[in-house]
């Protein structure tokens, strides 16, 4: 057993959009990353996203659904095959977990990020 200082793993990097793996549990990544400005529009057909933002604000934007804004200590699960992105004006922290292997970028098209462990 291994404790995680989020701040500290969160101090190590400085981009955005580029989750890095902090744990893993029963197939699943915990992850930190840094989200300024948007991403785009994707999907995940077989998981759904969840997001805990750490410091900041996001806003999930869903096709042709309506918008969350979350702060710290909110989170927000995005179910499997909706359409969505997020959005921070300014530089948010959030706290990601998905299936290992599981590309940030769904059906977007982009290059997934590495998602090196730190």
């Amino acid at each position: 057993m291994n404790k995680v200082n989020l701040a500290e793993k969160l101090a190590l990097f400085d981009t955005h959009w580029d989750p890095k793996v902090v744990a893993s549990y029963n197939g699943n990544d915990v992850m930190v990353v840094k989200f300024q400005g948007e991403f785009p529009f994707h999907k995940h057909d077989d998981t759904d996203d969840f997001f805990l933002i750490l410091d900041g604000a996001v806003t999930l934007d869903q096709e042709g659904g309506a918008s969350v804004t979350m702060g710290p200590g909110e989170l927000c699960v995005v179910p499997k095959g909706i359409v969505h992105r997020p959005r921070a004006e300014t530089e948010a922290k959030v706290l990601l977990i998905e299936p290992a292997g599981e590309p940030n970028t769904g059906d977007s098209g982009m290059p997934a990020a590495a998602k090196q462990h730190i």
